[in-house]
């Protein structure tokens, strides 16, 4: 491992001083992790996989196999214990597949058929139809949150630039950024940039840009509640250390689950620490729907009206209070499945 952060680090052209600056750590502490004589905590390696640009699971097998080597040494009994652990976690890990219930694996094949065919009339797609689309998503994702704006002028505000009598400019530029926000995860898909800290705060950045400026792109500093829900995010002062624990969730796992599972997860996930002052629910759907995109996948656009709303708004209440997120994987597959039909029905040749 030592060498693995060494090599990285000089391929990037960065000394360990700033390497010990970005990471918030002594000086000391990264030269000791290259020369072996310290170990990194797991959240450091996190860290470390990011800022590097080296795969999160190569350096964490690294980390763990100097980890395992450093606790057992050369015991004529490690082995055997070795033996034992190994047989465990290919216990736990058989027992974690199966909590993906019969339904939600059925739907999931479905959605993997599908793709297939959508990869194969790729050469179908054009700009307009996925303009017309996202235009849908924004309307959609901005109803749920309350914005009056009808999809016409929708389209009026974005495309025409006009603006709407009787409409406040809070409507107007939720329409405005949302869109320039779908622009900036799309760019981050094509030029396959990994999903990190700074990208979330930019993409809230731009969903809040000239609404609450002071805000945009920054954690709460205030306890808040969400209107209609049982649920209580937790105190400013944990939002960053939950955070932490997002991303290092979402790295030791981006490349063991389903992709469906994995956006919906990310997304129920950062709902529930609710880590902004305003603009939650549109940053959590867009997590959602650059993670489908990096795999291939279509924009899956949950609907604003009132039923739709609801079975969504509850099935988030469901993961958030019991901890049971069948329900809410489901809604997010099933919304999938939808798009992804539409989307075949409109490019099939």
């Amino acid at each position: 491992m030592k060498t693995l952060l060494k090599n990285a680090r000089e391929k990037k052209g960065l000394k360990t001083r700033e390497v010990a600056q970005l990471l918030k750590i002594d000086q000391a502490l990264i030269s000791k992790f290259e020369n072996g004589s310290r170990r990194p905590t797991k959240e450091q390696i996190s860290k470390l996989a990011s800022l590097l640009d080296i795969d999160f699971e190569t350096l964490m097998i690294a980390w763990l196999k100097e980890k395992i080597l450093y606790e057992i040494g050369d015991d004529n009994l490690a082995l055997q214990a070795m033996s034992m652990v190994r047989e465990e976690i290919e216990n736990s890990y058989k027992i974690s597949k199966r909590i993906i219930s019969k339904n939600l694996q059925s739907i999931l094949d479905e959605i993997d058929t599908m793709k297939k065919q959508l990869d194969s009339f790729r050469e179908f797609d054009s700009f307009r139809i996925a303009q017309a689309l996202e235009l849908e998503y924004t309307f959609e994702s901005n109803r749920i949150e309350g914005n009056t704006l009808t999809l016409r002028e929708t389209d009026l505000v974005i495309n025409e630039g006009l603006t709407i009598s009787g409409k406040s400019m809070r409507e107007h530029l939720e329409a405005i950024n949302h869109v320039e926000a779908i622009g900036y995860i799309k760019q981050l898909m094509e030029r396959n940039f990994p999903f990190n800290e700074r990208e979330l705060l930019s993409i809230h950045n731009l969903i809040l840009r000239g609404i609450i400026p002071e805000d945009a792109g920054r954690y709460r500093r205030v306890q808040v509640m969400i209107k209609g829900s049982s649920h209580m995010p937790p105190q400013p002062y944990m939002v960053p250390k939950e955070m932490e624990d997002y991303f290092i969730w979402y790295d030791e796992n981006k490349n063991k689950l389903h992709p469906i599972i994995l956006a919906a997860e990310m997304h129920e996930r950062l709902v529930t620490i609710h880590p902004f002052i305003d603009g939650n629910g549109r940053t959590s759907r867009l997590v959602m729907n650059l993670i489908l995109l990096q795999n291939g996948y279509v924009i899956a656009n949950i609907k604003g009206d009132y039923e739709s709303r609801m079975r969504y708004y509850q099935s988030l209440e469901n993961a958030q209070t019991s901890g049971n997120k069948e329900d809410f994987l489901l809604f997010i597959a099933n919304i999938e499945k939808e798009c992804l039909e539409r989307y075949l029905d409109i490019i099939r040749p």
